[in-house]
């Protein structure tokens, strides 16, 4: 029942197809010294100019993939369906991170022009202290809401250590100088 001369045909013999393999099994001595290598290549200034010109196109492979969000060149930290999803909703949402730096660089300069006046310069400081507690509850409602989407979307295996924190600190660059550059645009939540 499940034998090969039962259910298939023989082969037909064919003069024109060759008998064997052609060349005898090499020893296992033949086979190392086929794959062995020196560990020192023989010309060294070629085998450094060529890792560095693998190195060079390495990173404009993964510059132009930051910029265009190719996800086979991105570099390993930004790889993945759950950090591609981070970035989207990080990216799609008005953050007070990314305005954080702007204006602690106003009230900076406003500390120096009102150094004759400790009521302004004092007003100045307390503005900047709200803003910073202001942008932390602001992470932290953006990480419990990371969470929940990552966990409705992707299975605990599935998302990376460290994905939340990815997703809070992206929310604290300017959205203009971000890397991956952003691929939705405000509202544009992912399903």
């Amino acid at each position: 029942m499940f034998s090969r001369n039962a259910s298939t045909p023989p082969p037909a013999d064919d003069e024109s197809a060759p008998h064997g393999k052609g060349h005898a099994t090499p020893s296992r001595k033949q086979a190392e010294a086929a794959r062995r290598r020196p560990l020192v290549p023989s010309d060294r200034k070629e085998a450094v100019r060529a890792q560095r010109n693998a190195s060079r196109e390495m990173r404009q492979r993964e510059q132009l993939a930051l910029q265009t969000g190719e996800e086979r060149y991105l570099p390993p930290r930004d790889k993945g369906p759950a950090r591609r999803f981070t970035r989207d909703v990080v990216d799609a949402r008005w953050s007070l991170g990314e305005f954080f730096l702007p204006v602690a660089f106003i009230a900076i300069i406003g500390m120096f022009l009102s150094q004759s006046s400790t009521e302004i310069a004092f007003i100045v400081l307390v503005v900047l202290y709200l803003i910073v507690f202001a942008t932390i509850i602001d992470g932290f409602i953006l990480s419990r809401q990371l969470r929940k989407r990552l966990e409705a979307k992707f299975e605990a295996a599935q998302i990376p250590r460290g994905t939340l924190m990815y997703g809070v600190t992206r929310a604290f660059q300017m959205r203009r100088l971000r890397l991956p550059k952003p691929q939705v645009g405000r509202g544009e939540y992912p399903s």
